[in-house]
């Protein structure tokens, strides 16, 4: 089975853009279901890159030959998990600071890994 999605949105001068997505079902699914599990996925993926880019700066990342890219991107999710292990509240931002000052803070994130 296969769903289908129109979307459309007006750009800042007022124009319209619409797009049409096609998406594989295993199971017949209300459209209002379907239109859920479309925008919860694309929350998760943009939610994750959002935190990459904002704590690691992604975006500006420079590596291009090989495996470097994929390679550092693991490194990244990885560390971002360690960071969001940790059970203090503050931002993975300033938990990677405070690792950065304090060596006793960067041993304590490892010791919350599950």
């Amino acid at each position: 089975m296969f769903g289908r999605i129109e979307s459309e949105r007006r750009k800042r001068d007022g124009k319209a853009e619409s797009c049409i997505y096609y998406a594989a079902l295993s199971k017949r699914l209300t459209p209002r279901k379907v239109m859920d599990i479309n925008r919860e996925h694309w929350s998760v993926e943009n939610n994750l890159h959002w935190a990459l880019d904002v704590v690691f700066n992604e975006d500006d990342a420079r590596a291009r030959k090989n495996h470097a890219p994929q390679n550092l991107s693991f490194i990244r999710r990885m560390a971002l998990d360690i960071l969001n292990a940790h059970p203090d509240k503050r931002s993975p931002a300033r938990k990677m600071k405070l690792a950065a000052w304090s060596k006793e803070f960067f041993f304590e994130l490892f010791t919350h890994m599950r």
